[in-house]
């Protein structure tokens, strides 16, 4: 990895959140510079207890301040990464969330998680890591961790739990997608032309749920997350299908791991209300079939009337989900 630079800077997306830049090597998709965005919120002066890492999805960058704030509030400090060419890491000459190989985020990963336990050792806090996954963030996360745990036992030990919010470990939709013939195609034509989108719309169903400019609650940049998603590359989906194949094989991430989930899933091609107590992205079957493969200490909490991300739920429904984590982490780190 070509160095890290050590500055930290005001964020220009969050309000008191600070942001730097991780450089990255050569991009192996071809879409150089690339680079990295670790978010974090101060300290405030509190000695911090342990860290918390948190990865985003796709269409997706951290703007989730409620979620930082809670970890903050139980001693936690909170950093977020947005991988390259996400988010804060989204340059006009980059193809939107594109990478060929999931494992390529190792790099960033990586770096994050020692800039964290650093950190949290200077602050005299003990540099114990809870990695949270979202989404696409909740294949990456799993993945990097089975490999770390063989490849990197030193880092690993740095990471103490996993918490997934409505992981992505099958592909969602009608079962001759997930058929042997459709995954050689998505493999066959992500390996010529990986940056080719898929004749395939994305809803805004999911996005007009959220942000408050339509019938959300919630603000952030539409540039950086649109209402009906980034296109779908053959290369990227053949990435991430090769991560499902790795899950469903099995994977040990080698730490307490706890899954949340809606109870229903609802899709839609636009919004209705039906989408505000439902996971409109994927299917929490498939997410509960398979949360068992990412280790042997599983918890997996379906949370009834749940958004596709748990923690932008109505209000009631995310305190409920905040209540989850906080009896999983007293059960495991509290003892």
């Amino acid at each position: 990895m070509v160095g890290v630079t050590t500055d930290w800077r005001p964020d220009e997306f969050l309000d008191g959140y600070e942001v730097r830049t991780i450089p990255l090597a050569t991009d192996p998709d071809g879409e150089d510079p690339i680079f990295a965005s670790l978010v974090r919120r101060p300290l405030d002066g509190i000695t911090p207890r342990g860290a918390v890492l948190y990865v985003h999805g796709f269409t997706d960058y951290f703007f989730q301040t409620e979620l930082a704030d809670f970890f903050h509030e139980r001693g936690y400090a909170f950093y977020a990464l947005d991988l390259r060419k996400c988010g804060r890491s989204l340059k006009a000459h980059h193809q939107p969330h594109y990478t060929s190989d999931l494992a390529f985020y190792d790099e960033e990963l990586n770096a994050s998680l020692d800039i964290v336990t650093d950190e949290v050792s200077a602050a005299g806090g003990t540099p114990q890591v809870i990695v949270a996954g979202h989404s696409t963030g909740g294949l990456v996360t799993p993945l990097w961790l089975n490999r770390l745990r063989t490849g990197d036992p030193e880092r690993h030990g740095h990471v103490v739990g996993l918490l997934l919010n409505s992981p992505w470990l099958d592909l969602q939709g009608e079962a001759v997608l997930r058929s042997t013939p459709a995954s050689k195609l998505i493999s066959a034509v992500g390996s010529v032309r990986g940056m080719q989108s898929l004749p395939r719309e994305l809803s805004s169903a999911y996005g007009d749920s959220l942000h408050a400019d339509v019938h959300g609650e919630w603000t952030y940049d539409l540039v950086r997350k649109p209402l009906s998603g980034f296109p779908v590359t053959f290369g990227w989906l053949s990435a991430v299908r090769a991560g499902h194949r790795q899950v469903h094989a099995g994977l040990d991430v080698g730490v307490p791991a706890l899954v949340l989930r809606s109870d229903k899933s609802s899709f839609r091609g636009k919004y209705d209300a039906s989408v505000d107590t439902a996971d409109c992205v994927l299917d929490v079957k498939q997410i509960a079939q398979w949360s068992g493969c990412i280790g042997g200490r599983v918890l997996a909490v379906a949370v009834t009337d749940a958004r596709h991300d748990v923690f932008l739920s109505i209000e009631s429904v995310r305190k409920r989900a905040y209540a989850e984590v906080d009896a999983w982490m007293e059960s495991e780190f509290d003892k």
